[in-house]
């Protein structure tokens, strides 16, 4: 069978989201937390669930095609993969930090400096770019223990909320680069399986867009719908349905999450009521 083979982290934060994201998507798999593989039941995919750090290299061989991934493993890894879809979640960043109480006067602070990190490759080009000759130190685990133990000046290093660095005396100094989750393919798949990989990728954007927006009804006089047509300019424009009382009517709109709070206050301005917000759970553009 010409199933779809996906790689997924074997287990962490990011194979809870990818496999919450697949079942959102409608794809019926067991938990495999304690396989290798296994097909979905309802959907031409096999799942792969294999260490982070080798399935870029998986990809290029062809023993997967297509993976959930952070663009940063992507990036250190220096295979060339397509992605396809950036997906929203396990969003962090790469950054320089080292000691809170020695002065920092940028990124030439690190020339000559001895830099602990998890990701040389990634460090190396961004030095080279900044025109900056440091030495690095290729470690994995607790990168950010490196300067309190002397193996270090420096580290890069993920950070989500900092509280890691803040927790061991130090401080975030450059961003190198944002990162999140993707969905990245091999360059060499079939026509088959290329159709089932677009197929995924329509599934998987109907979710995210779901994600962003909101439904909202609500009712308002005829005399305000002008007014709120132009708040709520909805996918093309609003649903206007006239209400049993004289001169009112039902609007149904979408609204995106971040302009949310601000386009309601906006409604109850130009005297829109019983406001109705509803999650959208699929939504096809």
């Amino acid at each position: 069978m010409n199933n779809l083979k996906i790689a997924i982290q074997k287990s962490g934060r990011l194979h809870d989201d990818s496999m919450k994201l697949l079942k959102e998507c409608g794809i019926d798999v067991d938990n495999g937390r304690d396989q290798l593989k296994v097909s979905a039941k309802n959907f031409p995919v096999e799942l792969l669930f294999l260490r982070n750090s080798d399935i870029p290299e998986y990809l290029a061989d062809g023993v997967a095609d297509c993976a959930i991934l952070g663009q940063n493993v992507v990036l250190e890894s220096q295979v060339d993969l397509i992605e396809k879809l950036a997906l929203g979640f396990a969003k962090c960043r790469l950054s320089i930090a080292s000691p809170k109480n020695e002065s920092w006067k940028g990124v030439s602070s690190l020339s000559g400096k001895k830099i602990a990190t998890s990701y040389p490759n990634t460090v190396k080009r961004y030095l080279s770019e900044k025109g900056v000759s440091a030495e690095l130190h290729t470690i994995s685990g607790s990168v950010e223990i490196a300067p309190n133990i002397g193996l270090a000046d420096s580290i890069a290093d993920l950070v989500s909320s900092g509280s890691t660095l803040l927790k061991n005396g130090l401080e975030e100094r450059e961003e190198i680069l944002r990162s999140e989750a993707a969905l990245f393919a091999s360059k060499n798949l079939s026509e088959a399986k290329e159709a089932i990989l677009t197929q995924l990728a329509f599934r998987i954007k109907s979710v995210l867009l779901a994600k962003n927006n909101k439904y909202v009804l609500l009712n308002a006089p005829n005399k305000s719908i002008d007014a709120i047509n132009a708040i709520l300019p909805g996918v093309k424009s609003p649903t206007v349905m006239p209400l049993l009382e004289p001169g009112w009517s039902s609007v149904h709109s979408v609204i995106n999450e971040n302009d949310f709070w601000e386009v309601i206050d906006q409604l109850k301005n130009v005297g829109a009521e019983g406001i109705l917000v509803i999650p959208i759970e699929k939504m096809i553009a």
